[in-house]
């Protein structure tokens, strides 16, 4: 086979050719995204009913779908929330779920609730992953010459209507929400009096307007030769029409809706509002489809918003700008990958011909380098990946991995060469003597990544993108070394002749003859050997021991984007918010487009900011920033929520943006769930948490679902005096109603006009507006005795309650979310809110019997994934050791190979600490340096060095048993020999290895947060151990042979 493919090597080159192209053709149809796609699981149920409390929503919507809902055969967690007017219902599945199917389940269970209140919409379903936010956002604003006084509430529709489906046409768009705005509806504005004169309840005419308000189909008919279609036409074809509307007869007088009421097209009441940079905006914000393209979208997207400016929204003095987009993000760090790459290519390269000193064998060594980066996009798109920051960076990881066969066998076949061979027969020998080392090193490397596809968690899908990625191109490194090397090695000259040496040389030989010197002199003692073998071993595993740091979940990102919440107290309304959203505007928005060195100079109070998006309702104000120097973000959070504090009674809560989870510092967030049945007993523990989590950690960000901790949102209850309201006839359906329209408002039916469906709604006199202190002297019609107010028939109580109502398993709760200073790890905060949060408030008596205390969240995750890590690594551990053995036909060599292993786990250890040791050295000297947390993904590097850190052990074992089997030597002498002859090429590999990772490691840059640890820990951990394992390695196996040789009373033997 060798001599083949060192014969042929023209074919050989149209293979490698034929593998290039088809890989170039995968690599330029592979989406491209900032990180992998990963599995949706999570299904939203949303059921909107207009004007109803939270009270009303959760017993008439929310009990109702949760008594089906539960019983969906996996569902892991259901999480309902009701608040005004609108249920929504989270179901979380396992991983592996078929989401279709369960999609399909869940709408069958919803089909089979018997019944809803009247105007309660259908219910509406999505599926989200972990890690579906939106990542293109455009405004719709007036243009810049038309007055800003343009009544944007009413474009809602028109732009739902006409720009939201054009949108949503783009290829790999999955969802366009339209935020900001009002929907139209038709408002008929009731004169009580007027109606009461005309002897109508509200009630009857609710009816009458329902009643002709419907078409009937009447069939068809045949005349002659044609056939008619018939219909009878009672639905109102414009809003005059209402007016003429006749009501009742009273004799000969005809009383018709405009003689009782006003009707006019308006919209909705504003429950929210929506601004950039202090500019009432109507905002699109876009979500892309699973697999899809986030730059094809964005370059697909823009022509399309150029059409619709002209087309659609400049008649209607309208004008749609792009206000930021996560695009932009993902190419920085797509190309700062690329960037990375490429260095660490050249970086490879150098140090390569820094050794060989022979450009013809150095480029014969790195032909690999694009075989396999191509190879590994062929492996990407056989799996149905993407290209990302992470599969991209399992390539840049691959680039000295790759090299590290092709050193093994250009060093051996040079060596051949030395000793008088032919080109030919150098080649055909030099791969044969180490092909068996290559291919062991190659299954190592590649089967210590075929675990992590077990690995279900959100990390385990973030770790496949970069195992197929480095897999493919290991593979493809062993036959690039196995073919492609010996047959370009045998048609160049590999070396200069020794007459050439220089320094390099001269001093790569005095090292090798120091180390072996050294090397001998161990050896020989046994003692010396115990003393060093134990040594070693004994010091890693103290560094691990002592040195692991405790451990995050998963990275949250690096983007200089705030994602800040001011929550006020409950029972705030807009109109106080939107005066509260204005103050901040005015604090703020002046600094939208600054200079950002003014602020570094200190001639700015505010970091510059590239623009800031604002959302109010009368619980929050949201607002979303991005600075201009990513460098003062941090700064930025500090400010907002100082500022937000200052209001009383408001909270403040910032996060950063986040490119893997929500932007609610989720995967760093600590949820603290509080459940019970009486809402005040759970709201007073989630204070007295709150208040202890202050305490415990310096200046964490505590966010809380419902946002508000406090049972004050008034609450008027009509209780109704029934033997009085039996006395007037007056049902309490006709009672509520009534009230409801006449403060309010209250739905009729549907109104069609021009293919849409426009609500049709009644109102006292003064529509929404309706004062409180009004409300007992509301006039009431009564066939028995005329207008009665409200107070006569009810009792009026008024109380507080909660503005939202949660609920997680069918059982009322309050979740905080504790996000830990950045200095405090996941771990450790899980063990702080345990111990000294949820313990405390249970021993000093605080948690009544009927409340519980939940840690959930990334928490949960952390502790699974950890497991599943761990557990995989063993399997990991196993299925290596068990490749060495077939390789090697013995149980005992892959054994002594395998002891590298804790040598690089305690490498990478201390290199991750000795990493944040000098970020913090260099945070003092005031240069900027970005902490490595120790999260699942850097947890990755270890699987990873499980399958490098036991190729030069491989080297050394399969050259020892060459020199005894072959050579004839003893084990102290076949060990020395074997660590002179395999030295410089392990020297090369790690060199070439580490260099390469080097790059990613140590530039920074956008995305680097997501690939920095790995590349820490496979550095730092295959330095530490190629040069402990010169020492380690050496004394173990002549001690391992000496204590086999006194067992078996001989010299050892062989095989």
């Amino acid at each position: 086979m060798f001599d083949g493919a060192i014969k042929n090597a023209t074919q050989v080159t149209v293979v490698v050719l034929t593998l290039c192209v088809i890989g170039i053709m995968c690599a330029l149809r592979l989406p491209v995204g900032m990180i992998p796609d990963l599995e949706v699981r999570t299904i939203t149920v949303e059921t909107a009913w207009p004007g109803a409390t939270p009270q009303d929503v959760e017993k008439e919507i929310l009990i109702q779908q949760e008594d089906y809902l539960r019983t969906l055969s996996g569902l892991q967690r259901i999480i309902s929330t009701a608040s005004m007017g609108e249920a929504v219902i989270e179901l979380d599945f396992p991983f592996g779920t078929d989401i279709t199917e369960a999609l399909i389940k869940v709408n069958n269970a919803l089909s089979q609730v018997p019944s809803y209140p009247e105007n309660v919409d259908e219910p509406r379903l999505y599926a989200t992953s972990f890690s579906s936010n939106f990542f293109m956002f455009f405004r719709i604003q007036p243009m810049s010459d038309q007055p800003v006084e343009l009544d944007m509430l009413r474009m809602r529709d028109f732009i739902d209507d006409n720009v939201r489906p054009r949108m949503e046409r783009v290829h790999g768009v999955s969802q366009v929400a339209v935020v900001g705005g009002a929907d139209r509806q038709v408002q008929i504005r009731l004169n009580p009096n007027k109606l009461a004169a005309a002897g109508i309840t509200v009630a009857d005419l609710r009816k009458t307007i329902r009643d002709r308000n419907r078409d009937f189909s009447a069939g068809d008919l045949d005349s002659g030769k044609r056939r008619y279609l018939l219909r009878t036409i009672g639905r109102f074809e414009s809003v005059d029409e209402f007016q003429s509307m006749i009501i009742a007869r009273r004799g000969d007088s005809i009383i018709r809706l405009g003689d009782v009421a006003t009707i006019s097209l308006e919209h909705f009441e504003v429950r929210s509002e929506a601004f950039v940079d202090g500019q009432p905006t109507i905002n699109m914000f876009l979500r892309k489809e699973v697999g899809s393209n986030v730059i094809a979208i964005k370059k697909a997207m823009m022509p399309v918003v150029d059409q619709l400016n002209r087309e659609v929204l400049a008649p209607a003095n309208l004008v749609m700008t792009p206000i930021t987009d996560d695009v932009r993000y993902v190419k920085a760090s797509v190309s700062n990958v690329w960037r990375n790459l490429i260095i660490g290519s050249v970086l490879a390269t150098i140090v390569m011909w820094l050794f060989l000193r022979s450009v013809p064998a150095t480029m014969v060594g790195v032909i690999g380098i694009p075989v396999c980066t191509i190879a590994a996009f062929i492996g990407l798109f056989a799996a149905g990946r993407t290209i990302n920051v992470i599969s991209l960076a399992g390539i840049a990881f691959a680039i000295g991995m790759t090299l590290d066969n092709s050193i093994v066998v250009l060093e051996s076949i040079e060596r051949f060469r030395k000793k008088g061979l032919d080109r030919f027969a150098a080649a055909s020998a030099g791969v044969r003597q180490v092909w068996r080392a290559v291919l062991a090193s190659t299954l190592t490397t590649v089967l210590v990544f075929a675990p992590i596809l077990f690995i279900e968690e959100e990390a385990g899908q973030l770790f496949s993108d970069i195992a197929i990625a480095i897999s493919a191109s290991i593979v493809a490194s062993m036959l690039v070394s196995i073919a492609v090397v010996p047959a370009a090695s045998a048609r160049v000259r590999l070396s200069r002749d020794d007459s050439q040496g220089g320094l390099l040389e001269r001093l790569g030989d005095g090292f090798r003859v120091s180390v072996v010197g050294v090397i001998g002199w161990l050896v020989r003692s046994r003692a010396r050997a115990v003393i060093t073998a134990s040594g070693i071993l004994t010091g890693a595993v103290l560094l691990i021991v002592f040195l692991t740091p405790p451990a995050e979940y998963l990275p949250e990102g690096e983007e200089a984007k705030t994602f800040s919440l001011m929550i006020a107290p409950a029972g705030y309304n807009l109109s106080e918010m939107s005066d509260i959203a204005e103050e901040l505007h005015e604090d703020f928005v002046p600094y939208v487009g600054l200079d950002p060195d003014l602020y570094a100079a200190g001639d700015s109070d505010v970091p510059a900011m590239s623009w800031i998006v604002t959302f109010v309702n009368p619980k929050t104000v949201f607002m979303i920033a991005e600075t201009t120097d990513p460098s003062h973000i941090n700064d930025l959070m500090r400010m907002l929520n100082t500022r937000f504090q200052e209001f009383p009674g408001m909270r403040g809560f910032s996060s950063r943006g986040s490119i893997i989870s929500s932007n609610d510092g989720g995967s760093r967030s600590v949820n603290l769930d509080i459940g019970g049945a009486n809402l005040e007993e759970i709201y007073e523990v989630a204070n007295a948490a709150y208040g202890r989590a202050g305490e415990v950690f310096d200046e964490p960000e505590i966010g809380s679902d419902p946002a508000s901790l406090v049972l004050a949102q008034p609450l008027i209850e009509l209780r109704p005096n029934w033997i009085r309201a039996a006395e007037l006839g007056l049902t309490v359906e006709d009672l509520g109603f009534a009230v409801a329209a006449l403060t309010d408002g209250a739905y009729v039916g549907e109104f069609l006009l021009d293919g849409d469906r426009i609500d049709i709604f009644l109102y006292g006199t003064e529509g929404s507006n309706t004062a409180l202190g009004s409300l007992p002297t509301l006039p009431l019609y009564t066939p028995e005795e005329g207008i009665v107010p409200v107070s006569a028939v009810t009792d009026l109580v008024e109380r507080v309650d909660t503005d939202t109502l949660r609920r997680l398993d069918g059982r009322r709760t309050v979740t905080l979310n504790i996000i830990p200073p950045r200095t405090v790890a996941l771990e450790t905060a899980v063990e702080i809110v345990r111990k000294d949060v949820v313990a405390h408030l249970r021993s000093t008596g605080q948690v009544p019997a009927g409340v519980s205390l939940d840690i959930s969240g990334a928490s949960d995750q952390l502790e699974t994934t950890r497991k599943a890590l761990f557990g995989n690594f063993l399997v990991a551990l196993l299925l290596s050791y068990l490749v060495l053995v077939a390789i090697f036909s013995h149980w005992g060599f892959p054994f002594i190979i395998m002891t590298s292993v804790p040598l690089g786990l305690a490498g990478g250890i201390a290199g991750l600490w000795l990493l944040n040791g000098s970020g913090a050295f260099f945070d003092l000297l005031g240069v900027a340096f970005t902490h490595q947390p120790f999260d699942m993904i850097t947890m990755l590097g270890f699987v990873i060095l499980l399958g490098t850190v036991v190729n030069n052990p491989i080297l050394i074992v399969d050259q020892t048993i060459y020199n005894i089997r072959e050579e004839g030597m003893r084990p102290e002498l076949a060990v020395k020999e074997a660590l002179s002859v395999r030295l410089r090429p392990m020297m090369m590999s790690t060199a070439t290895t580490i260099f390469g990772i080097l790059p990613l490691v140590v530039i920074p840059g956008a995305g680097t947060e997501l690939y920095r640890g790995v590349g820490a820990i496979v550095l730092f951990g295959l330095l530490f151990a190629t040069f402990v394992t010169i020492v380690f390695l050496p004394a173990f196996i002549t001690l391992v042979f000496r204590i086999t040789a006194t067992f078996r009373r001989g010299s050892p033997r062989i095989g």
